[in-house]
């Protein structure tokens, strides 16, 4: 062993640091998600595919004329309509393991405790990232064109995922509060569909009534797909950008500490 490879093995007894902890926890939600292939192919392959081919087809000639028009305007709203549920996971993830008493035992040991958290929600990041692909393979498939590019399309992706990591913490909060996992997912959904489709994924605001138009474009979800829209299509403007990259700060400057707080004061009871 080096020199440099020996100043970083850590001592018998010693606790392991920030972020070794939180890649340790990365690993066990991974490990998790490997066990469970065949929930993972439904949830972030089956899935997308299904609600993709059914309102491209049921609503493009109704909405757009023709099913090819329409997914020009649909897949930016599917990224967001097929990942965000997803992220109830998380909540659903942290609840079953405190209500197993698995925390209980995480508690007692020496490590930076809010990596359970962090290394859960970070690892999910895999699960959205195969959706994300699916989504746009398919799109692809059916005639979906991005002007924005190859480095829109990546951009897109990545402000997705980010706006995933930001919305987990929506559901992290819930699923410490919660005591059943059943609690979670209930809750959650209840909060999830109604933003999700009072939001501009499946149609353009400007064919609303001026109140709901206001109201629609405020919903966070619409204004993440906005700036998907906009990416995907080399049209996003600054403010497209400014407030896109806001809502996922606001997000997570509300909801990380309160999740966090929650975690460590249901820890020490």
């Amino acid at each position: 062993m080096s020199s440099i490879q020996a100043s970083r093995a850590r001592k018998p007894g010693q606790s392991p640091g920030g972020l070794t902890a939180t890649g340790l926890f990365m690993r066990r939600t991974l490990h998790h998600m490997r066990n469970n292939i065949f929930g993972l192919a439904v949830e972030a392959v089956l899935s997308p595919i299904i609600m993709l081919l059914i309102f491209t087809f049921l609503f493009g000639g109704a909405i757009a004329g023709s099913a090819r028009e329409y997914i020009q305007y649909l897949l930016p709203g599917i990224l967001v309509l097929t990942v965000v549920p997803m992220t109830v996971y998380s909540g659903t993830t942290i609840c079953t393991d405190i209500a197993k008493g698995v925390y209980h035992r995480f508690r007692t040991l020496p490590f930076w405790q809010p990596a359970a958290i962090f290394g859960s929600i970070i690892a999910d990041s895999l699960r959205y990232a195969v959706a994300l692909l699916v989504v746009l393979t398919m799109g692809f498939g059916l005639g979906f064109r991005p002007d924005g590019g190859l480095e829109g399309t990546m951009a897109a992706a990545l402000y997705v995922l980010l706006f995933a990591f930001g919305t987990s913490w929506v559901f992290a909060l819930i699923g410490n509060a919660a005591k059943r996992p059943e609690t979670v997912s209930g809750t959650s959904m209840m909060i999830v569909y109604p933003l999700l489709f009072a939001s501009n994924v499946l149609v353009d605001t400007s064919t609303m009534p001026r109140w709901l138009q206001v109201a629609i474009d405020l919903n966070p979800i619409s204004i993440a797909v906005t700036l998907i829209r906009g990416l995907l299509h080399g049209t996003a403007n600054a403010a497209q950008l400014a407030a896109g990259i806001g809502v996922v700060l606001l997000l997570i400057a509300i909801f990380a500490p309160l999740t966090i707080n929650v975690y460590l004061r249901r820890q020490i009871r």
